[in-house]
């Protein structure tokens, strides 16, 4: 192990530089820096050698060239191993270079900006830094490469121990994570150029590339491995935990079905889920209400659920949750009073989740990859055509709106017994409609006279009409679309129920 004797700093995320420079150069290593980055050095007290000093040349073009010189560059990737390497390095005075500390310009910052020009986009595009940092972790084994300021104080503690020097497996460690952090860098560059001007809502080309944010104990099952992999600070992946057990897989596929059904609504709600269909959701003036309803409809099931909330969990609440077993909650927050109610149940997982936009809903096959745009469909009552002779009332349309709301998250063939603000009855996941209009009213627990019904997809045959019709129901919202649609119509007409074709289908597979 070579002792780290000339460090090449350049960096834009400046967090922890100097004492890290200030450390180094205590072990005896020259520090050669750029630009801002000397400046700052400088002021700290670090004794800096400027590049342009090593290269005989000045940083111009506005700061574009300033590394990207053989006296850089060579004594970066020459080989200390290589004879050949070490004459010519020798032949034309290159100093070698033994670390490289470069971070980028900041572009996903500056992309994520709605208000960004593409001057400002073009600007922060790195050309030197990735150079540098390609040309160490390509010559690992001579050169440590340090791409973030979250490595410093481990480096530190292992130059120390070494007399100077780094392990192989730390150069080798530093070298992977600095060819992931250009693979990104490009990534994020390629994708928002690629953009610009396109109104295609899909990419022509599907990358896919996230950190891994924790491993999990296993997947669905024991025998499968899995890990959580996620970029933004929003949604389930970006949860904070204040609570409860580690988080399982289907913990948070089910956290995340939750969560992606409480944000339909804008009254305080609460949604309960079991394997990923609702079992429960209502709405109401009061959070604990909203609970209330939504644990009525199906206790049995509710019991080991997820659930999520879209105000912050009150005491009330969660004095309500706490009769209760469950595994999981996501809400935008906690009153202390929620958090003393459910601190007695150790195991449970409290999440406090920032609302989040849904993105591409992304599913694998076998040699590929699904994509599509998320279903955000609301509910426009303007656009619905009635097809019955009989009106919605204004109570029933409450409703039918409410059941849409639920029927979109519910696995298909779906059907949504409710009512204005709550859910009494689900069928999920059958083959046969019918089939699940039957589970749906076996399934509810609460009266279903006077309720309406649901249907994520076309009644293809008047069964399932009629066979929701045996139940009570009033009212019937469905996409309509069937070769059967006059006989489903007419079946609706002769019951007395009041029908409404939204033309909008929510498959849910």
């Amino acid at each position: 192990m070579a002792k780290i004797q000339r460090v090449l700093i350049s960096v834009t995320d400046k967090t922890g530089v100097t004492a890290f420079a200030a450390a180094l150069s205590v072990m005896g290593a020259e520090i050669v820096s750029t630009g801002g980055t000397a400046k700052a050095l400088r002021d700290a007290g670090v004794p800096v050698r400027d590049v342009s000093e090593v290269t005989g040349f000045p940083e111009m073009l506005d700061g574009r060239v300033k590394t990207m010189h053989p006296k850089i560059t060579g004594g970066i990737l020459a080989r200390r191993d290589v004879p050949a390497h070490v004459e010519a390095l020798a032949a034309h005075a290159i100093p070698t270079i033994d670390m490289v500390v470069v971070n980028l310009y900041p572009f996903e910052k500056v992309a994520a900006r709605p208000d960004a020009t593409l001057e400002e986009l073009i600007e922060n595009i790195d050309i030197g830094g990735p150079t540098m940092i390609r040309s160490a972790a390509k010559n690992y084994r001579d050169v440590a490469v340090v791409v973030s300021p979250a490595d410093y104080g481990r480096l530190l503690e292992e130059l120390a121990a070494n007399s100077g020097s780094l392990p192989e497996e730390t150069h080798w460690d530093l070298a992977r994570k600095a060819f992931e952090s250009t693979a990104a860098y490009d990534r994020a560059i390629s994708a928002k150029l690629a953009s610009l001007g396109d109104a295609a809502p899909l990419p022509a080309t599907l990358d896919i590339r996230a950190p891994r944010l924790a491993s999990l104990r296993y997947g669905e099952n024991p025998h499968q491995q899995a890990a959580l992999y996620g970029t933004a600070g929003d949604g389930i992946a970006g949860a904070r935990q204040l609570q409860g057990k580690e988080l399982s897989y289907n913990n948070l596929v089910d956290l995340d079905a939750a969560w992606q059904l409480i944000l339909e609504f804008d009254r305080p709600a609460a949604a309960i889920i079991k394997h990923t269909n609702p079992c429960g959701c209502a709405e109401n003036a009061s959070l604990a209400e909203a609970y209330r309803l939504a644990f009525a409809a199906d206790p049995v099931s509710a019991f080991g659920g997820v659930l999520a909330f879209n105000r912050p969990l009150d005491g009330e609440t969660a004095a309500e949750v706490a009769k209760t077993f469950v595994e999981a909650i996501a809400a935008p927050a906690y009153t202390p009073e929620a958090l003393a109610a459910l601190s007695s149940k150790k195991n449970l997982r409290l999440l406090e989740v920032t609302s989040g936009e849904p993105g591409p809903v992304v599913k694998t096959v076998i040699g590929g990859y699904l994509v599509q745009t998320p279903d955000i469909h609301r509910l426009d009552r303007a656009a619905c055509a009635v097809r019955t002779q009989r009106q919605p009332t204004g109570a029933e349309w409450d409703a039918l709106d409410f059941a849409w709301k639920v029927t979109k998250h519910v696995k298909s063939n779906a059907i949504v017994y409710a009512r204005a603000g709550q859910a009494l009855g689900v069928g999920a996941g059958q083959m046969s409609r019918v089939d699940s209009v039957r589970i749906g009213a076996a399934k509810a627990v609460l009266p279903l006279a006077g309720s309406v019904v649901g249907s994520d997809a076309f009644f293809p045959f008047p069964d399932g009409v009629e066979e929701a019709a045996k139940h009570g129901i009033t009212a019937v919202i469905q996409p309509g679309g069937s070769v059967r649609d006059e006989e489903v119509i007419a079946a609706a007409d002769r019951l007395n129920l009041a029908m409404v074709f939204t033309g909008v289908r929510h498959f849910r597979h």
